[in-house]
């Protein structure tokens, strides 16, 4: 059992070495993961639900004769929590409230011209399918992450699919958040197969516009390929399995860094730690607090797993270690240094940063208020994490009077003479022939 990062000097490596010290663990097999996807797909457009309950039973060995959570069961999962849980579900639900109204409205209206008008107004997505994974663990705080927002931004239909447990239900307190954040309609279904049951709709599942949330390589796979269908649904980021890159110079825990490592490490065999450190001392540090902690978990194996494909590497400065986090864009970066908020000011790409020793990166996970779905897979570099504006779309308005009109119709007829397209001149030449017509009448 691997209980140890490699380390690595990033000065004596070369380019391949350095990409493939980088290198994702899913992107590895992206091209049998697509194909993996593809196939569950296809069954789930030509077989709807029959399809899902087949593929529930293979992958999930759980027979279901319905896959919608009913009022009986989300009554009986309700019950079932204990009171100090419910009100730390409560407390994290009021941060990321908190936090997501906070965020300004982008609806503006100017005159950019006189007789001009252009305005841009918000609208809810009018249906949206929520995915909170439970691969190796159910993950409450991603019911969490997706359904604030969702319900923030008003969207009119939302669904939840999260996947069953052994016992044929849902965990309970990802039924309990849907259900205080307004989501009666919660699916028994995961994998790349509840993605194609959004995206397409099935006899008891609704199409959807577009899927939120994280899940392992299969569920990005399929998201990723549903979104680029025209009948299928849009997407909002690239997430999948997690990551997190730490930064630390000789002034850092180790222990506090050596907990951040295995708390991502934990979340599956395809997790990514990478450590950035400026001191190998400070490294071998870290290495032997991972190795004293590891025993104590009741997912070494996975953290094991995870650890195959993590690294340590040394660099010359804080500044080389901040250049490489940027070529990285990590999903999570933690800045453990004497001065984080300085180094803060060089980072261009990641989805969440957690600045100094007294910020664990399951703060953000749980309850700081912050959005932990996030980009991956180096998407940090062009997508941000989630949030309210992600569950909405943007529409763009314009109102010309006849002044208004008269005073640029020339601007519209020199460009669109310049582009060659003539209907689009007339469509304003002859706007104004009219008014010069009722003006001499």
């Amino acid at each position: 059992m691997i209980s140890k990062l490699s380390i690595s000097d990033w000065n004596t490596l070369g380019p391949n070495e350095r990409n493939a010290l980088l290198t994702r663990p899913a992107i590895r097999n992206q091209a049998e993961i697509d194909e993996q996807a593809n196939a569950l797909i296809d069954r789930v457009k030509t077989k709807g639900d029959t399809a899902l309950l087949q593929i529930t039973r293979e992958l999930d060995g759980v027979d279901l004769d319905s896959l919608l959570v009913t009022d009986e069961e989300a009554a009986n999962a309700e019950a079932s929590i204990n009171p100090v849980v419910m009100t730390a579900l409560k407390t994290a639900i009021d941060h990321v409230a908190q936090f997501s109204n906070a965020q300004p409205g982008s609806d503006h209206k100017i005159e950019t011209s006189p007789g001009i008008i252009c305005e841009r107004m918000t609208r809810p997505v009018q249906s949206v399918g929520l995915y909170v994974p439970a691969g190796s663990a159910p993950l409450p705080s991603t019911a969490i992450m997706l359904a604030v927002p969702a319900q923030l931004a008003g969207c009119p239909q939302r669904i939840l699919c999260t996947p069953p447990g052994k016992d044929g239900l849902a965990d309970p307190s990802v039924v309990f958040i849907a259900r205080i954040c307004g989501i009666k309609n919660i699916y028994k279904l995961g994998g790349a197969q509840a993605i194609a049951a959004m995206a397409y709709g099935t006899e008891s599942i609704p199409k959807v516009d577009k899927i939120y949330g994280p899940g392992n390589a299969w569920v990005t796979a399929a998201k990723k390929i549903t979104s680029q269908d025209p009948g299928g649904a849009a997407q909002d980021m690239p997430a999948g399995p997690s990551e997190v890159m730490v930064i630390a110079d000789t002034t850092a825990n180790p222990d506090f860094i050596a907990m951040d490592l295995l708390s991502q490490a934990e979340h599956g065999a395809d997790s990514q730690v990478i450590l950035i450190c400026t001191d190998r001392k400070i490294a071998n540090a870290i290495n032997l607090s991972i190795d004293r902690a590891i025993p104590s978990l009741s997912r070494r194996a996975i953290i094991s797993g995870s650890l195959a494909h993590g690294a340590i590497i040394l660099t010359a400065d804080l500044a080389q270690a901040v250049e490489i986090a940027n070529h990285y864009a990590p999903e999570h970066l933690i800045i453990q240094c004497r001065n984080p908020r300085a180094l803060l000011e060089k980072v261009s790409c990641a989805g969440s940063v957690f600045l100094g020793p007294w910020t664990p990166e399951a703060l953000g996970d749980y309850c700081s208020g912050t959005n932990h779905v996030l980009p991956t897979y180096g998407y940090a570099r062009s997508f941000s994490g989630l949030s309210v504006s992600d569950f909405q779309v943007r529409i763009t308005v314009q109102e010309a009077t006849e002044k208004g009109l008269q005073m640029i119709a020339s601007t519209i007829e020199t460009l669109a003479q310049l582009e060659g397209l003539d209907a689009h001149a007339r469509a304003a030449a002859v706007r104004i022939t009219a008014l010069r017509d009722s003006c001499n009448e």
